[in-house]
């Protein structure tokens, strides 16, 4: 096992990671920026290492900054947390240059996974099922017209390097096709210095689901259930639950089989997330596999039982997984509330220093935060703040014991997304699980008094 593991990331994730490696004995390095300079991850680290200044380009993604740190720390390992460098390749490919283990998967696999045009090929030869689209990348106007009356509108043109939503266009005549292909294109050269799209069959009301699985560097693979992400704005996820309420024993055999299939035919090895797009039929489709932790884990380990972030690190020790397909068991239900320092009602970001802060409690309720009392919100970074975690034993336990946390939560001095996360859950649609990714922008028009 590591002695000692650098955590090339900040806020929660970074917290989540050292709380792991405390318990399997492991001392941490906590990297910061200057703005980060009294944050929670760095007081609670064994060492911490200023890594640049508050831009993230020169600090959290600052790939040589980051290795020296690993090694004047004698760091023998690096945890990526997600975002930033999480599902970088080469920086995965530095890691394994420079003697330090990369705690996620080979670079080839990145790389693979992250082309999303090249992952859909992938899956195609394996059989998984994939979204009617294009074979590859579209590189004209032309092609593109010729795959959107094949497949049918509306379509959608999408980044094969993207995520988080940029780089996605959806398109519902061939009037407009030209204009988003340019747009999409130029988006994403911008967002990931790669113009590259594909096309697909854009759904209408679709779910978006996905399978967490385990995979050691012996071949043993596992998937641990699947998780309802539908609740979403413009592509980013606000609440996530597991189960969902409209897969059923067989439909998550099936996915269950799918991710595997995914799994092997992307050789991939350690924690992952192969996503779905369930139609109005139940017919799933591969979407994309996250090569790194998800935001939303902790609703998997709340039913299944297992650390995630602990398994992470024993898969890259070299370690065999400790349990069988057999031996996984989910049990009742949690959801996860993600809180940003956003205006709920205009989305826009909300730094400042907090003035009043109180955490709930209770059996089955969990809070994975880096903020306190005090304690400031920069505007460098991304906007969450508070992943709110619950579980119970049946949904409708869990939606009761949602919205009693969501009432004990507070914070003050900034905006924060709680009032959202309070009327979704009095909503009555979302309370009979009836909602899709468009859940969310309707839920919004159709509000009558502010959020507040």
């Amino acid at each position: 096992m590591f002695k000692k593991i650098l955590i090339a990331n900040r806020g929660e994730i970074a917290l989540r990671v050292i709380r792991a490696c405390r318990e399997l004995g492991i001392q941490t390095v906590a990297i910061h920026s200057e703005a980060d300079a009294a944050s929670l991850h760095v007081r609670l680290a064994d060492e911490s290492v200023c890594v640049g200044p508050a831009d993230a380009t020169l600090s959290y993604r600052n790939i040589p900054n980051i290795l020296s740190a690993a090694e004047i720390t004698g760091a023998e390992a690096i945890h990526p947390g997600y975002g930033f460098l999480a599902e970088n390749s080469h920086f995965a490919e530095v890691c394994e240059s420079a003697g330090i283990k990369f705690i996620g998967p080979f670079p080839e696999c990145i790389s693979l996974m992250g082309d999303k045009a090249k992952a859909r090929e992938t899956m195609m030869r394996k059989g998984v099922p994939v979204i009617p689209g294009s074979e590859g990348k579209v590189t004209n106007e032309k092609e593109a017209i010729e795959i959107a009356k094949k497949i049918g509108y509306p379509v959608i043109v999408k980044a094969v390097a993207g995520g988080g939503g940029r780089g996605m266009r959806v398109v519902h005549r061939q009037e407009d096709l030209a204009k988003s292909l340019q747009t999409a294109q130029m988006e994403a050269k911008t967002a990931f210095g790669d113009d590259g799209v594909y096309i697909e069959k854009y759904f209408i009301d679709p779910r978006h689901i996905e399978v967490q699985v385990l995979a050691d560097e012996k071949g043993k693979v596992i998937y641990l259930g699947e998780r309802d992400c539908s609740i979403q704005r413009r592509h980013q996820k606000l609440i996530e639950e597991s189960p969902s309420p409209v897969v059923d024993d067989r439909l998550r055999r099936e996915l269950g089989r799918a991710a595997l299939d995914a799994v092997s035919a992307s050789h991939y090895v350690n924690a992952g997330t192969v996503e779905f797009l369930l139609d109005k039929d139940h017919n799933f489709y591969f979407i994309e596999m996250n090569t790194r932790i998800q935001v939303e884990h902790p609703i998997t380990e709340m039913v299944s039982g297992i650390d995630l972030v602990k398994e992470q690190i024993k898969i890259a020790a070299g370690r065999s997984l400790e349990f069988k397909q057999s031996q996984v068991k989910l049990r009742g239900h949690s959801f996860e509330c993600r809180i940003n320092a956003e205006d709920p009602e205009k989305f826009t970001p909300s730094p400042g220093t907090i003035t009043s802060f109180h955490l709930p409690g209770g059996p089955g309720v969990r809070v994975d935060s880096a903020i306190y009392l005090n304690g400031v919100v920069t505007p460098y970074y991304d906007s969450l703040i508070a992943k709110l975690i619950v579980h119970a034993g049946t949904r409708d336990e869990a939606i009761a014991k949602m919205r009693g946390a969501l009432s004990e939560f507070v914070v003050e001095g900034i905006k924060t997304t709680l009032p959202l996360h309070k009327r979704v859950f009095d909503d009555p649609a979302f309370i009979k699980g009836r909602f899709s990714t468009n859940f969310l922008e309707r839920f919004l028009s159709s509000l009558s008094l502010p959020l507040q």
